[in-house]
């Protein structure tokens, strides 16, 4: 969220994708000695070197510095390639292999996130490509291509898409007769993983966690002695349990050499028929509005001023610490006329009295709270408990603009949910464009706390032209923008109850993507009804959507609180 009038922000629309460019695995073809009929073939390889990127980008060129290599998530090993496309450059990856000429290679990878490609090029006969349009887990890319009678090199090479998130390749294979390069040393059979945990638990599952194995391409898990699941990735949840019972699990890892022996058992047990999470006090239909505590020409108001419209309220900011990960709450008294940190907390008990939840809001268009480590995840946890604690807040907003890890903010909130207990609202303010697809860091935050989660209210401004989840480009300000891209959290894996739309109050409230409110109810009713839809109307409608949110109060009542007077209504009036 923006503490200015206009942030001078300036977010590029995306492009519409073209179904071009390239990205690519390579085949294994039949090898015969020329002029020796009836010699055994000689055994294929996988021509690419570091593959599976266990070694950094060694043997791999990525364009402009566009790649790294991340240990989560990683298909198989320990490591994957992650390549963020930035402006006109698609983040190209690339490494030139040893080939036999006039031979057939099997070309493919694993990749997951944005829009990935995979190619071959320099052939010598008809260069190859393939694509994904993105995707939340591991898919595999898979083409061939034949070597030209002259042809002793091939580029093989990976890519993203402009405008698109980051992407993932892993498990490279370039499949087919040794061109004199050779290939990387056979894979040894695995160690026994480490660091099993149980985490979440339902009446009938338990998931677990494990760390990842150097050399592993898939893992086993074990309950009570008997094969329960397998894996590519280091977690799994093992389904079809019995409830308030006590299991034993161990996991193995795998590859093509064989599996390891177990790692250390662990015990879980299931919850108690019943004992899930109940619901909070945020109604079916709510209302979200962000209260700033700073000024920045909006009107200057006490939480008490925030009109009974909202169902929650979202202090705006917890400010970062020194230590990493941990956040702190300053009470800007100077800035809100004198307003006291003793008449603010009275204020919070007094909208809490009233059935209303105020949470502390972290990050914001300024913010710079990191969690990308164990120890950041614990010193967040700890630190919004404490915030809790002190000023009676009833949960934490996540609106980090500047970067998130989903596997250690997962880690943090559901920490922290088990500290404040089962009443604790979680709410969520991605930028549009972090909510284009299940392979997004937020988008992955939000399905892994997804038991624990309260609303995702993306923020559906300042960011020009977007996909819709029917592959269409919609232009913000728009009935069609609002509901084409909510349909991707939708139909993404997200509860109805966990999807609200975040609109500016006021055309002052954002630099660009301001609707009037007759919109922003249009929008709501095209999703809850399939009534009042602009061009595009969802295949099925969603009656339990959550609602609206608004940046902010301040704005709202700089306009005579123009939009929740309109808004509000409309959406506790929702089926």
């Amino acid at each position: 969220m923006e503490r200015s009038p206009l942030n001078g922000r300036k977010i590029h629309g995306r492009r519409r994708i073209r179904l071009g460019a390239a990205m690519a695995v390579l085949a294994a073809g039949a090898l015969t000695a020329t002029g020796l009929a009836g010699n055994a073939r000689a055994a294929d390889i996988n021509v690419a070197k570091n593959a599976g990127f266990e070694s950094g980008l060694a043997n791999w060129s990525c364009t402009n510095g566009s790649g790294t290599t991340v240990s989560s998530p990683a298909h198989g090993g320990t490591a994957a390639l992650k390549a963020t496309p930035s402006g006109q450059d698609t983040a190209r990856c690339s490494q030139t292999v040893a080939v036999k000429p006039g031979s057939t290679y099997t070309l493919s990878s694993w990749v997951q996130g944005g829009y990935a490609y995979l190619g071959a090029s320099g052939t010598g006969t008809t260069d190859v490509s393939t694509w994904s349009p993105g995707s939340g887990d591991w898919t595999q890319l898979t083409t061939s291509f034949r070597t030209g009678p002259d042809t002793t090199s091939v580029e093989v090479y990976t890519h993203g898409w402009y405008g698109q998130s980051a992407y993932l390749v892993d498990d490279v294979s370039v499949n087919g007769p040794d061109g004199g390069g050779g290939t990387d040393p056979e894979p040894t059979i695995p160690s026994a993983p480490a660091g099993l945990a149980v985490g979440a638990t339902t009446s009938s599952s338990v998931a677990l966690s494990w760390n990842a194995v150097s050399g592993a391409t898939g893992y086993t898990v074990y309950r009570d002695g008997q094969k329960a699941a397998t894996t590519t990735g280091n977690s799994a949840t093992v389904t079809g349990l019995a409830a308030d019972t006590a299991y034993q699990f161990a996991v193995t890892a795998t590859n093509a050499a064989g599996e390891s022996v177990k790692s250390t058992a662990v015990s879980g047990r299931t919850a108690k028929e019943g004992g899930g999470n109940p619901g909070t006090s945020v109604p079916k239909h709510a209302v979200t509005g962000y209260w700033q505590n700073f000024n920045n020409g909006a009107t200057v108001q006490k939480l008490s001023d925030v009109p009974a419209n909202y169902d929650i309220i979202a202090v705006s900011f917890a400010d970062a610490t020194s230590t990493p990960g941990a956040v702190t709450f300053n009470l800007d008294t100077a800035g809100l006329n004198g307003y006291t940190v003793d008449q603010f907390k009275a204020d919070i008990k007094a909208k809490q009295a009233a059935g209303k939840n105020v949470i502390i809001s972290v990050g914001g268009e300024k913010g710079s709270v990191s969690v990308n480590s164990d120890a950041s995840a614990a010193n967040f946890a700890n630190s919004v408990h404490s915030l809790i604690q002190e000023y009676g807040f009833n949960g934490v907003d996540i609106d980090l603009e500047n970067g998130l890890n989903s596997t250690y903010m997962t880690k943090a909130l559901r920490s922290l949910s088990q500290k404040a207990g089962s009443g604790l609202v979680i709410t969520m303010a991605p930028q549009t464009i972090d909510m284009q697809s299940t392979g997004g860091e937020y988008f992955k935050t939000a399905l892994g706390i997804k038991d624990i989660l309260t609303v995702v209210n993306t923020q559906y401004y300042n960011s020009g032209s977007m996909l819709g989840c029917d592959g269409k480009v919609y232009s913000q300000g728009s009935v069609d923008f609002l509901t084409a891209l909510a349909c991707i959290q939708l139909e993404g894996g997200l509860d109805p109850s966990q999807v609200g739309l975040g609109v500016p109050a006021s055309t002052s409230g954002a630099g660009s993507g301001y609707v009037p409110p007759s919109v922003v109810n249009a929008a709501l009713d095209c999703l809850a009804s399939g009534t009042n839809c602009g061009t595009f109307k969802p295949s099925k409608t969603y009656p339990g959507i959550r609602g609206a949110m608004t940046w902010s109060t301040n704005w709202d009542a700089k306009s005579g609180n123009a939009w929740s007077n309109s808004v509000a209504p409309h959406v506790h009036g929702l089926p």
